[in-house]
């Protein structure tokens, strides 16, 4: 399948000829689920034609094997809230990270576990507790902002969006502060596919997360001889549906939070600023009027959609749209797709920052399993952006973003940026 279009031209050139592309080609030879398309950003033709042309469409033939594709909203929101005939079990996405292993996790179970499992953890996201954390967010923000240099080129992948999740993903799990770097490593070891070139081998992949779980058992150890604290850890620890979890689903299951708790938070900062450049008259807007900030972070995390798809397996035979998936069939519920619906979204490929509905977007998910940790990442994003506005007139993006090779994970490598002072 020829969907890739590379060559050193603009992005508008590029996406001008993927859009040629997407509707020369016969539906059948459409693979929405190829890399390059979401490295090059290049995916919304081809999207954009089976929304219109064919909401739910079989791939027979696509490089991770037959699925569904579910590209419209309603369509994605209907599957994503029929538990009892999709399940999410035994993975909720197309490539296996450890192709020998299962690892079961609670986003990738059915009910009663899911919501047991659930349930421990949830405590971290409660009011109570973001009002607790705000002060941390805070001032860790403005330490980053603070120590920036002005009016010279630097990455703010690296500099802003990964070091202010990964400080606050230390936090959530009581990690050792010194050695928060392993979490970034392990959350894209963990959703990298071998092509990216981050491992070499799928050997490499499990001794790196493997790693990850040894590390993690021994702070397990740790909080399990203390009182129940406040932590991810201490809670995965102390509660009896998630205490004597074997080693493959606690690993399973922090890869869940860490990938949860940096990927979509670390992105969406990321993506903010971008769209902000792309759209200049909605930085001016933002300028204008801060008091947009708590409207506006959704509208970023539905432009950037951190997370592209969630993967379902029909339970049983079931009809949509006119189309018969066969028990057993993989379903995919593009949110990167439902997110840019124009018969949601007003002009859907536009950052809008005062959008009525923003905050309808899909990237967290309906049902049961709804992101458990969007008001965390809301936090973080609200915060960043208040202390961005009292700082700098503008955070400049001064060359091509580099995008992570995933079909999963849309994410950012690299943001060229300068940022001017007031």
């Amino acid at each position: 399948m020829g969907n890739h279009i590379t060559n050193s031209i603009s992005y508008d050139t590029r996406l001008a000829q993927a859009r040629d592309h997407a509707y020369s080609l016969t539906l059948e030879d459409i693979d929405v689920s190829h890399w390059d398309l979401f490295r090059d950003d290049t995916l919304w033709p081809y999207f954009e034609r089976l929304r219109h042309e064919k909401p739910v469409f079989f791939h027979e033939r696509s490089q991770v094997g037959p699925f569904w594709s579910v590209t419209t909203y309603e369509h994605i929101k209907a599957i994503d809230s029929d538990h009892e005939r999709f399940s999410s079990e035994p993975t909720i996405g197309l490539d296996e990270l450890l192709p020998n292993e299962t690892m079961p996790m609670f986003i990738a179970m059915d009910q009663p576990k899911h919501n047991e499992q659930r349930k421990a953890v949830a405590p971290v996201a409660a009011p109570r507790n973001l009002a607790n954390l705000e002060p941390t967010i805070r001032r860790r923000v403005i330490d980053i902002l603070e120590n920036l240099p002005i009016g010279e080129r630097f990455n703010w992948v690296e500099r802003v969006s990964i070091e202010l999740t990964t400080q606050m993903l230390a936090t959530l799990f009581d990690f050792p502060f010194d050695e928060r770097r392993k979490l970034t490593r392990w959350s894209d070891v963990a959703t990298s596919p071998i092509k990216a070139g981050l491992v070499e081998s799928h050997e490499q992949r499990s001794e790196e997360l493997f790693e990850c779980l040894n590390y993690f058992k021994s702070l397990r150890e740790e909080r399990e001889s203390r009182p129940l604290g406040t932590d991810l850890l201490s809670m995965l620890a102390h509660d009896a549906a998630t205490r004597d979890m074997p080693d493959m689903e606690f690993l399973g299951n922090l890869l869940l939070l860490i990938v949860g708790g940096n990927d979509t938070t670390r992105n969406s900062i990321s993506g903010g600023v971008l769209a902000l450049n792309k759209f200049p008259d909605q930085y001016d807007k933002l300028r204008r009027d801060p008091s947009l900030i708590p409207n506006m972070v959704p509208e970023i995390i539905r432009w950037q959609t951190p997370l592209a798809y969630m993967r379902r397996t029909a339970i049983q035979d079931v009809e949509i749209n006119g189309e018969k998936i066969r028990k057993g069939d993989r379903v995919v519920m593009w949110y990167v797709s439902g997110n840019r619906d124009d018969s949601i979204f007003d002009d859907a490929d536009k950052l809008i920052i005062d959008r009525p509905n923003a905050r309808q977007h899909l990237s967290f998910g309906f049902g049961i399993h709804r992101c458990m940790g969007n008001r965390v990442a809301e936090l973080q994003l609200r915060i960043l952006w208040e202390e961005i506005g009292k700082r700098f007139h503008m955070v400049e993006v001064v060359g091509e973003p580099e995008r992570s090779l995933s079909n999963l994970i849309r994410g950012y490598t690299q943001l060229p940026v300068k940022v001017h002072p007031l």
